[in-house]
């Protein structure tokens, strides 16, 4: 999967091209993918002026955005270090898309996947109760998307990523639809490792029909059990691969 997918199922553009920015998105990945690792310095404004040949100025501004998103922290003589990743900003939609590019971490895979079990499940069970016709013909378009894609694995994806957006949003939760990026991240980190065939793809739609159709019939209980029935699922063929 690509960091371009996650913008657009955000629905947000990507980082503004320029020169900056490109060099903060160049460092970013290299600090998600822990080639500079927490505590690690990196280099002199000179070296990584030469090293992405532009101006000192575009790099200060580069590390100017990594340190917003608190990745980096920058000390008077001292130098720029990364910071550890609990003082990241893990919800920016940046360094969330970022992690699409980087290696798959056996232990942000795990976190990513206890917050899906956590959340989903009941966001399922609000949906059931709170959504109006329309979000729930617009989970329906996601789930006939899913089952029309027999060649693409990167459309299923898509469609898939939709199908769990439109239950987040019809939960008709304010705070839980502020979190779906991180919903995309884990939900397309895991899939590059579980749903690599069509076959794969085609196993997991009976547990989103059922999740639908419990949305549709306003069954809380049912729709809330399906889906953890689902991730549980999706928990169990991501430790295969992991192990």
């Amino acid at each position: 999967m690509t960091e371009s997918i996650y913008y657009d199922l955000k629905q947000i553009s990507s980082l503004a091209p320029s020169l900056s920015a490109q060099v903060a998105r160049e460092i970013g990945r290299r600090i998600i993918s822990q080639a500079y690792a927490p505590g690690d310095l990196v280099e002199d404004e000179g070296s990584l002026a030469d090293k992405y040949q532009v101006s000192r100025t575009v790099i200060r501004d580069a590390i100017k955005i990594l340190v917003g998103k608190g990745l980096l922290e920058v000390r008077r003589g001292k130098g720029t270090r990364v910071r550890s990743r609990t003082d990241w900003g893990l919800l920016d939609n940046d360094v969330l898309a970022w992690y699409q590019s980087a290696p798959p971490n056996d232990e942000i895979l795990r976190q990513l996947m206890e917050f899906r079990l956590t959340f989903e499940p009941k966001a399922s069970r609000w949906a059931a109760d709170r959504a109006s016709e329309d979000e729930i013909a617009l989970i329906e378009d996601s789930l006939e998307k899913m089952e029309a894609e027999r060649g693409s694995v990167e459309n299923f994806v898509i469609a898939d990523a939709q199908f769990h957006r439109s239950i987040l949003r019809a939960a008709n939760n304010e705070f839980l639809a502020a979190l779906e990026g991180v919903i995309f991240s884990a939900l397309l980190s895991s899939i590059r490792l579980t749903n690599q065939a069509p076959r794969d793809n085609e196993d997991s739609i009976p547990f989103h029909r059922e999740v639908f159709q419990a949305i549709r019939d306003r069954d809380g209980e049912k729709a809330e059990s399906v889906m953890e029935i689902l991730l549980k699922d999706a928990n169990r063929r991501l430790g295969n691969c992991l192990d």
